[in-house]
């Protein structure tokens, strides 16, 4: 059997975002929120990241569409900037941030999801050698922006909330 490439971009993408769903369930606001102290963000600001990030990748950077953070006017429902997604934000910033229930900021991470996975399952090779401009990486084909950026870069803000879910005394996310 031969997968594709895009099909392995899709299913990792995919098993990120979902994996973040699964990170968000059943959080009281306080353990959303919740640091240990020094330089680490809370659970909510990076299940926020990962999804921000990828909406901004896939939606915004690939497509020149909307991301689907400013089509549901979450940064004005939530009061949190429009454009900036978390990526060198200042950390008292970033710390001060307030999510919405974790069920609110979990339905944010499946719709984006549902809007660019079946996206990445459909991109042509020609489109994901495609150079495009990430910021702060550089000139990357697509697809190293979907593995690196998306991918490998969400998988280790997963590792941090996984870190944080048992700091809780919560189950980790697994493999």
């Amino acid at each position: 059997m031969t997968i594709g490439v895009q099909e392995v971009l899709a299913r990792s993408t995919d098993r990120l975002l979902q994996g973040t769903v699964l990170a968000l369930q059943d959080l009281s606001p306080e353990k959303l929120h919740f640091r240990p102290g020094g330089p680490s963000n809370s659970i909510g600001f990076d299940a926020w990241h990962i999804a921000r990030t990828a909406d901004n990748v896939v939606r915004f950077v690939f497509e020149r569409e909307q991301p689907v953070w400013v089509q549901q006017g979450l940064h004005e429902a939530w009061r949190f900037p429009k454009v900036e997604q978390g990526t060198g934000m200042d950390p008292s910033t970033a710390f001060a941030l307030r999510f919405p229930a974790a069920e609110e900021l979990a339905r944010y991470v499946s719709d984006v999801a549902a809007a660019i996975v079946p996206r990445l399952h459909e991109m042509s090779d020609d489109e994901l050698r495609q150079e495009v401009t990430i910021r702060p990486q550089g000139l990357l084909t697509r697809c190293d922006a979907v593995t690196q950026v998306v991918v490998d870069h969400g998988n280790n803000h997963n590792g941090e909330i996984n870190l944080l879910l048992t700091l809780l005394g919560k189950p980790g996310l697994g493999i």
